[in-house]
């Protein structure tokens, strides 16, 4: 997907990475964000950029998918959950290990258990 979303446009590939630029201005030395009414023609494309890029994650996304993330509101925010719900987390990755470890060295074929049933059950063990 990266390589699709920059070969799209890779400006929003930055507002993924890196989050939208939010219209702002200066007020007595303060950086403040700007009211709708007072947007420019850039701060409209900055914002167009967000939404770009968010309308090409959600066509990528299942129904299911869209609605654990459509609420979000940038394309950062969508990416970085799809990136712990897909890629998971280094903690995620271990537990998941450990488990596995767990399952598999309490795994044994009792004594009235055929084969074909106890092959079936390490199958689910590794698809883990």
């Amino acid at each position: 997907m990266t390589i699709f979303i920059q070969s799209l446009d890779y400006q929003l590939w930055n507002i993924i990475t890196n989050g939208p630029e939010i219209p702002t201005k200066i007020v007595y030395g303060q950086r403040v964000l700007k009211l709708n009414n007072e947007y420019n023609d850039h701060d409209y494309k900055l914002l167009q950029l967000n939404a770009k890029a968010k309308h090409v994650i959600f066509c990528a996304l299942s129904p299911s998918e869209f609605n654990r993330v459509s609420y979000l509101d940038s394309a950062k925010e969508i990416w970085d959950r799809l990136m712990v719900t897909y890629e998971a987390t280094n903690q995620v990755k271990d537990t998941k290990i450990n488990r596995f470890v767990h399952d598999y060295e309490l795994f044994t074929m009792l004594e009235n258990e055929i084969v074909l049933a106890c092959m079936h059950v390490s199958m689910m063990l590794l698809t883990l």
